[in-house]
C-alpha cells in the first residue's frame, strides 16, 4: 500500500483564521501533541512574519524529536535566509517556498508577468536548496492558474531543486474531478530524475476541501496538508482528522496508509479547540460531541442489537472512551503529571508545580475533575503568563428593576491595579461597559457563548467572546472558565482584550 504523509498547517496557515493567536507555549504543546498523533510533517509558522512566528518556529524546531520542521517563505531571499535561522536545529528541516501563479494574482497583487515569475521561482528555489536538502515549493492558487504555465511553473521549480510540490487550492475554487485531474495530468507530464512528492492543500469555501484532497491522493498524490478541526482562512482547510480517517475505514478503497495514531484524534482536536478559541461544532464528522450519538429510536435499537449497523467508526478508534479516571482533590503530584502527559502536555518543573498548585485549588471546589477541565486549566495558565493585564476582581450591584452596576479590578505586569464601575442594562453588559472604561476601548461584541464545560451540577461555566475593532478592523477572541458565570464572563473579555491591546 502506498503511504500518505500528512503535513499539518494548524500553526500557520490556521493561525490565519480570524482571531485566533496562538502563543509560543501554546504552539509548542499543539506541535508536540501533533507528533504524538503521528504527523509527518508541520508547518510551524512563517519565521519572517513576526519575532513571535520566528520564536515559535525555532522552539518547535528544537523540541520535536522525530517530525519534519518546515517554515514558509515567500520567495524572496530575505524569507528563506529567515527561515534557515529558524529551522537550522531541527532534526528534519524543510523550507516552503510559494509564489502565485495565476493569472489574477499575477496581474493584480504580483504585479508581475509570466517570465518575471518563472525567473522568480528558478532564483528563489535554487537558493532555497542552497541552505535546505527539503524544499517544497507551491504555485499559489495552482486550481485557477492555466494548464500549460502551472505545469511551466512546476516544471521550473523542479529544475531548480525543489523535491516537493504543492498544489493549493488557494481559495477553495476546485472540485474533486477537476482537481483530481490536475495532479494527474502534473504526475505524468513532469520531468525528473529523481522522486518527486506531490501535496495538496485545499480550502474549504465551497465545502469540498476534504473530497478534494482525497481525489488528489486517489491522482497520485503522497501527501495531504490540513488543519486540525479544519481551522483556518476564511472557511478553513482541509480537516485532518477526516481524511486520517477515511483512509483507514476506507482502506479497501483507497489502498493507502498513514502513520497517524487513530485514538489520539479527538484529544488533538480537543486541545487545538481550546487554546484556539473555536469550539467544534457537535455534528462535526469525527470529533463532534454528536458523531456517535444516536437519538433516533430506530437507530438506538439497531445500535444496541450490533454497532456496525449505524456505526462505521467506533468512539473508541478515535480516543472518545466511554468512561475515564477522574482526579480529585486527594489525587497526588504523580497522578496529576502522569495524566497531564496523556492529554498531551509536557511541562517544565516549573510550570508543573504552577499547574498542579491550579489544579488543587480547583478540586477544593469541584468533586472529579475531568480531562476538559484539565485542558482548560493549562490553558488558563498559558494564557495569564503572555497577558498583559490580569483580572482581580469583579463585584456586581444587583437590581431586579432597573440597570445594573459593576466594579471590576485589573492589574498589569508591574502590578499597578486599575479599577473602574459602570453600569449596564444586565450585569454581563454591565461588566463589559466597566472593562471597555479600563482598556479605553470602544468593540462591538459579535459572539457570547456560554455552556457547561462538563456535566453535572459542580460544571463549570465555559464562555466564549468575539470582539470586533473597527478602528484596526481587529477581531479577537476569548475564553474564560469560573464556576460563576459573572467572573467566566469577565475573564473572557479581558482575556479578548489583551489581544486588542497586544495588536495596538
Amino acid at each position: 500500500m502506498r503511504r500518505i504523509q500528512f503535513l499539518d498547517t494548524t500553526l500557520r496557515d490556521g493561525e490565519q483564521t480570524p482571531g485566533v493567536n496562538f502563543n509560543t507555549k501554546e504552539k509548542v504543546q499543539i506541535a508536540l501533541q501533533l507528533e504524538k498523533w503521528g504527523i509527518d510533517v508541520i508547518e510551524a509558522g512563517f519565521p519572517i512574519a513576526s519575532p513571535g512566528d520566528f520564536e515559535a518556529v525555532q522552539q518547535i524546531a528544537q523540541k520535536v524529536e522525530k517530525m519534519t520542521v518546515t517554515g514558509l517563505a515567500r520567495c524572496q531571499k530575505k524569507d528563506i535566509d529567515r527561515a534557515y535561522e529558524a529551522l537550522k536545529d531541527a532534526v528534519d528541516p524543510q523550507i516552503h517556498v510559494f509564489l502565485a501563479t495565476s493569472d489574477v494574482h499575477m496581474q493584480y497583487k504580483l504585479k508581475m508577468n509570466r517570465e518575471e515569475v518563472l525567473a522568480s521561482i528558478k532564483e528563489h528555489v535554487s537558493y532555497a536548496r542552497t541552505l535546505f536538502e527539503k524544499v517544497q515549493f507551491s504555485p499559489e492558487d495552482a486550481s485557477r492558474t492555466e494548464k500549460a504555465f502551472l505545469l511551466e511553473a512546476v516544471q521550473t521549480a523542479i529544475d531548480a531543486g525543489a523535491t516537493i510540490i504543492n498544489v493549493p487550492d488557494t481559495v477553495g475554487y476546485s472540485n474533486p474531478t477537476e482537481y483530481g485531474a490536475i495532479f494527474k495530468s502534473l504526475i505524468a507530464n513532469i520531468q525528473s530524475e529523481q522522486e518527486i512528492t506531490f501535496s495538496s492543500h485545499c480550502h474549504d469555501d465551497l465545502g469540498m476541501a476534504t473530497a478534494n484532497a482525497l481525489a488528489a491522493i486517489e491522482n497520485g498524490a503522497n501527501r495531504v496538508e490540513g488543519a486540525i478541526n479544519g481551522i483556518g482562512e476564511r472557511a478553513g482547510n482541509t480537516a485532518l482528522e477526516e481524511v486520517a480517517l477515511a483512509l483507514a475505514i476506507r482502506k479497501d478503497f483507497y489502498q493507502c496508509e498513514a502513520n497517524i495514531v487513530l485514538n489520539e484524534t479527538k484529544r488533538t482536536s480537543e486541545l487545538v479547540s481550546r487554546l484556539s478559541g473555536i469550539p467544534v461544532p457537535k455534528n462535526k464528522a469525527i470529533v463532534g460531541d454528536n458523531a456517535y450519538a444516536h437519538e433516533s429510536g430506530i437507530h438506538q435499537d439497531g445500535v444496541l442489537k450490533n454497532p456496525e449497523t449505524y456505526e462505521i467508526i467506533t468512539p473508541q478508534l478515535v480516543g472518545v472512551q466511554q468512561n475515564s479516571l477522574p482526579l480529585g482533590k486527594l489525587s497526588g503530584r504523580h497522578a496529576f503529571t502522569a495524566k497531564l502527559e496523556e492529554l498531551g502536555y509536557q511541562l517544565n518543573d516549573a510550570d508543573s508545580k504552577e499547574a498542579f498548585k491550579r489544579f488543587k485549588a480547583l478540586a477544593d471546589k469541584k468533586k472529579q475533575i475531568t480531562d476538559k477541565d484539565l485542558v482548560a486549566l493549562l490553558a488558563d495558565q498559558y494564557r495569564e503568563e503572555t497577558e498583559q493585564y490580569k483580572l482581580v476582581d469583579v463585584q456586581v450591584q444587583y437590581s431586579s428593576n432597573g440597570y445594573q452596576g459593576a466594579i471590576v479590578s485589573i492589574i498589569n505586569e508591574e502590578n499597578k491595579t486599575k479599577v473602574a464601575s459602570r453600569i449596564g442594562s444586565g450585569s454581563i453588559q454591565a461588566i463589559y461597559n466597566t472593562i471597555d472604561e479600563l482598556f479605553q476601548q470602544k468593540p462591538a461584541l459579535k459572539e457570547y457563548e456560554i455552556q457547561a464545560l462538563t456535566g453535572g451540577e459542580d460544571a463549570q461555566a465555559e464562555v466564549r467572546v468575539t470582539l470586533y475593532d473597527e478602528t484596526s478592523q481587529t477581531e479577537v477572541r476569548g475564553i474564560g472558565v469560573d464556576f460563576d458565570v459573572l467572573q467566566a464572563s469577565a475573564k473572557a473579555y479581558v482575556q479578548a482584550s489583551n489581544h486588542l491591546v497586544q495588536k495596538d
